[in-house]
């Protein structure tokens, strides 16, 4: 089975819900004329990053009757494409969420809540938003998925559950500002993520799909190179660095069974064992201290 991917590489307009729902609405277009069946916007796509005091009156929910989901509903819906949008989400409780929503032909079937919310160096997130504190995988029409948002995949237990639950797909949204240098002139913080990202294809073989954003924002410059990765951790494609982008690309699912054939990690990883010394770990260290 094939399943043909895009990402779509943004820009976002800071707290501007209008603009960016208009941007999302023409690339849902531009990704149903080249055939795309699944389309990726990545962390916080509807609103921008650096939203400091903005993030309660950019704030939505995933639902029909939102004034920024309905348009792009019934995107999905006349296109019979799966999307995946980035947002700031309030709860019931009035608390707020850094959300990525995953739509299907005018449904929606997933919200996941970022649960690591970066608080050193140059991120600030803890003091604007809550923690999620889920990790499930859930079923779509191209097989078991997971999301993950940025700080949740440099993290080793997100990716983990997700692979234990049945994704088959990893689908990582991010807006990684540059960081440093290496020893040449590519980006640390790139070559670290993309590192990253075949490392956990390879180790849980699976795909994994990141959609990274671009532009410059309150002094940050995010540097865009998405990716899909394969279950053998082969980039498939890649995005420009620093440039806004569709990328497309087809990948065949078949890979799935041809990789853990040949690779049974899976079927040898022993649950029980991780269960009981976790269990053992948290009555001796209840604090997380060491």
């Amino acid at each position: 089975m094939n399943l043909k991917l895009g990402l779509a590489q943004i820009a976002p307009k800071l707290g501007d819900l209008r603009a960016n729902v208009e941007k999302h609405l023409g690339l849902i277009e531009q990704a149903a004329a080249q055939g795309v069946e699944l389309l990726l916007f990545p962390e916080l796509s509807l609103t921008g990053y650096n939203l400091q005091d903005l993030v309660y009156e950019v704030a939505a929910h995933a639902s029909p009757d939102d004034p920024t989901f309905a348009p792009l509903l019934d995107a999905s819906r006349a296109h019979g494409m799966d999307i995946t949008v980035g947002f700031v989400e309030e709860d019931a409780r009035h608390r707020f969420f850094i959300a990525q929503a995953y739509l299907s032909r005018g449904e929606i079937v997933h919200v996941h809540h970022k649960v690591y919310l970066p608080t050193y160096t140059l991120f600030d997130e803890g003091r604007y938003f809550a923690w999620g504190d889920t990790v499930r995988a859930f079923e779509t029409r191209f097989g078991r998925v997971g999301m993950l948002i940025c700080e949740d995949f440099w993290h080793a237990s997100p990716p983990y559950l997700l692979w234990l639950d049945g994704a088959e797909l990893l689908l990582l949204t991010s807006a990684s500002p540059g960081r440093g240098l290496d020893a040449g002139d590519r980006l640390d913080s790139a070559r670290w993520v993309e590192l990253v990202n075949r490392a956990y294809a390879s180790l849980f073989t699976d795909f994994v799909v990141h959609c990274n954003r671009v532009g410059f924002e309150g002094g940050l410059n995010f540097w865009g190179g998405s990716t899909i990765t394969d279950p053998n951790g082969e980039c498939l494609a890649q995005g420009p660095y620093f440039e806004e982008a569709l990328v497309v690309q087809t990948i065949d699912l078949n890979q799935l069974h041809r990789t853990r054939s040949r690779l049974p990690l899976l079927r040898d990883e022993r649950t029980g064992l991780l269960g009981r010394e976790l269990a053992r770990i948290l009555s001796e260290h209840p604090d997380g201290s060491r």
